[in-house]
């Protein structure tokens, strides 16, 4: 009888043995995975990365669950990333906020280089620069000349701690304009007071701003970015425009530094195989975007250079975020 209770107890101390190595051995991913997006929801990185996630949910078969966490620059939902389990189920999509946080805010408590693996990047696309149709400017030089005319009387808006922030105080630097700066929560903030007559100048991507310009509510005097946009061809860039502006909107994926290589490989494979679907080609040219495809190294490579060229916008023009 005692043979026979030890054998069972045996058996079953074997079987929870079996089953918790099954768990165990079960390939990643194997529950629900979390992207955190540092701004608000309907933000060009917010409608990016729901994108994105809804084809990776499909890719990965399972459920991604997409968290906004805005604020402070994008730095409250970077944290939060930076310090969650390296397990790859909790990931950020973020954009040139990222690298602009070490060089615009006095005390950060990450890197975003160090504290991140990356896993590639998702799209890319030029700025537009706008002005309130009420405004008697068509060209950056006559909004420049008419701010010099008319001092303390324009402002423009932006996401607090977002590259369109940073452009914006990088033009006003370079070609000395005369306007003021009212920082939002969200560009979406922002483009919401221009439309209602609150602010003049507004610098957003291609996705938010082109269909408002079409529309006549919003009138564009530049593309930033290397080439002129196709929806607007008559539009000239801001080189063209004789300001020595590049800046383009881009948006990328990562995890947690120390997350396993073959996670990171893993997701990097399946985020560039739907980057690559005509589905998600054509939903992002109706975004104004272009997919962006590439390994995990070119992604850091890029980051780098991104965190070396907006460390130097702000030292030029001096901006500090408390």
């Amino acid at each position: 009888m005692r043979a026979q209770i030890w054998f069972c107890k045996l058996a079953a101390f074997g079987a929870a043995l079996f089953a918790t190595a099954g768990v165990q051995a079960q390939p990643y991913p194997n529950k629900p995975i979390k992207i955190v997006i540092p701004l608000t929801a309907g933000s060009p990185v917010d409608v990016t990365g729901r994108l994105v996630g809804n084809h990776l949910s499909t890719a990965l078969r399972q459920p991604v669950i997409i968290e906004n966490r805005p604020g402070a620059g994008a730095t409250i939902g970077a944290k939060a990333v930076a310090s969650a389990e390296p397990d790859g189920y909790t990931l950020l999509h973020t954009a040139a906020n990222h690298v602009i946080a070490p060089a615009a805010f006095k005390n950060l408590s990450y890197d975003p280089i160090k504290d991140f693996a990356p896993i590639g990047a998702t799209a890319t696309s030029p700025f537009v620069m706008v002005v309130s149709p009420t405004l008697p400017v068509r060209t950056v030089a006559e909004l420049i000349a008419y701010s010099k005319a008319n001092p303390g009387k324009l402002n423009w808006g932006f996401g607090l701690g977002t590259s369109p922030h940073l452009i914006g105080e990088l033009f006003k630097h370079l070609t000395k304009a005369d306007i003021a700066s009212i920082p939002y929560k969200g560009g979406a903030n922002a483009v919401t007071d221009i439309l209602a007559g609150q602010i003049h100048m507004n610098i957003g991507t291609t996705a938010t701003l082109v269909p408002l310009v079409k529309s006549g509510k919003l009138r564009a005097i530049a593309v930033i970015g290397e080439d002129r946009y196709a929806d607007l061809p008559d539009i000239p860039t801001m080189a063209e425009s004789a300001v020595p502006l590049h800046f383009g909107y881009w948006s990328g994926l990562l995890a947690p530094a120390a997350t396993p290589p073959d996670i990171v490989q893993k997701l990097n494979s399946t985020l560039n195989a739907v980057l690559a679907s005509s589905e998600l080609k054509a939903s992002m040219a109706s975004l104004g975007m272009l997919p962006k495809i590439g390994t995990p190294q070119q992604f850091l490579t890029f980051l780098e250079a991104e965190r070396r060229d907006w460390l130097e916008a702000v030292g030029l023009t001096g901006v500090k975020i408390d």
